[in-house]
């Protein structure tokens, strides 16, 4: 597992809950809501994806880490590394 291989869990993940989003062109230190017509109950379904596809929870104190692509690969990659996601 890299951080390229968790980017694109997250973007799989957006790809599944907003499907009319142009993923092509996402820039990976940029947040997500700033480039992608994502709303909160939107974010909130990232985070269950990644709990249900995954086994990673992310708690709520922890979603502003979900921010970016980068921001999430940093976050999620030690989560995947110590065996937290299924």
């Amino acid at each position: 597992m890299n951080k390229e291989k968790v980017r694109q869990i997250v973007l799989d993940i957006i790809a599944e809950i907003a499907p009319d989003e142009d993923l092509s062109d996402v820039k990976p230190e940029v947040r997500l809501r700033d480039q992608l017509d994502l709303d909160s109950m939107d974010f909130l379904d990232i985070v269950m994806e990644l709990r249900k596809q995954h086994g990673i929870d992310v708690p709520e104190a922890e979603y502003r880490e979900l921010e970016s692509l980068d921001s999430s690969a940093n976050y999620l990659l030690p989560k995947f590394e110590s065996g937290a996601a299924a």
